[in-house]
């Protein structure tokens, strides 16, 4: 969805998404991290009821058992990266949430509470651990649609919650705070008060809730770019303190032209 081949197809009148299409990998080791998100056209995807191919690297259901097997370069350096994600999710939510009014633009938790484990070859490494898995869809560009957005996720002892507060176009707000039980059910919970965090190195603005303010830190910052910021902070959601994955994103700042011309740097395009 961040594609600037696609935008620049879109603006041309001939935006195919099908012809756009990469798995993101970016693996975090103690002092460095790796990125993959090469983009290939529609001769390099296949798709059935159960798996996707992209280029080299497979996505498929084995029974309950979600499977990912990679096989990309990472950029702007170029090394391999080989090996395998197995999500083993401990039930599948069925319930999808309108980000918009017009409801062109959903996001759902497809298995908010799930077990991981990660093979890799290259680099050789070993990892297990609590998951999370979800999509969006949308019927038009997200810039189109919004303005900015804060997400966050955090492991409880019964399960994950997730806050979402989106700011769209209009300057309207669309909130969620839920909790997802390990069975599959969804609570809805009150939104704890906004916590402003520190910018990012970029100037990204980021946002989150919590119950208390003194509990929130920044534990670290996993991703920073000029439009989008992944970070891992310390929370305290439901009477828990614990860790989360936070997203902070700015629209405004995507869909300008200098962010669209350092895009490919990041987000190569395969010749074949």
């Amino acid at each position: 969805m961040f594609s600037p081949y696609y935008a620049r197809a879109r603006r041309r009148g001939r935006g195919d998404p099908l012809d756009h299409c990469a798995l993101n990998i970016a693996l975090y080791e103690e002092g460095r991290k790796r990125w993959a998100m090469t983009e290939r056209g529609r001769a390099r995807l296949n798709r059935t009821a159960s798996t996707l191919t992209i280029g080299p690297s497979v996505v498929a259901w084995t029974g309950d058992v979600l499977t990912i097997q990679i096989d990309e370069v990472t950029a702007p350096l170029p090394t391999r990266l080989r090996g395998i994600v197995r999500v083993y999710p401990k039930a599948l939510a069925g319930q999808a949430f309108d980000l918009d009014a017009a409801g062109r633009h959903r996001w759902q938790a497809l298995a908010p509470c799930s077990h991981v484990e990660v093979t890799m070859s290259n680099p050789s490494l070993r990892w297990r651990g609590s998951g999370y898995v979800d999509t969006n869809s949308g019927d038009e560009p997200l810039e189109d649609a919004f303005r900015t957005w804060h997400w966050s996720r955090a492991d409880l002892r019964d399960g994950t919650a997730v806050i979402y507060d989106v700011i769209r176009r209009d300057a309207s707000i669309q909130s969620f705070s839920l909790s997802f039980k390990p069975g599959g059910q969804i609570e809805k919970f009150d939104p704890p008060a906004h916590v402003d965090l520190p910018p990012t190195r970029w100037g990204v603005f980021r946002q989150t809730r919590a119950e208390d303010n003194r509990s929130v830190r920044v534990v670290k910052t996993l991703e920073s770019a000029p439009f989008y910021a992944r970070s891992l902070i310390s929370t305290r959601l439901l009477g828990q303190q614990g860790l989360a994955i936070h997203e902070s994103l700015s629209l405004d700042r995507f869909r300008s032209g200098v962010v669209q011309a350092m895009l490919p740097f990041r987000m190569p395009r395969a010749l074949r």
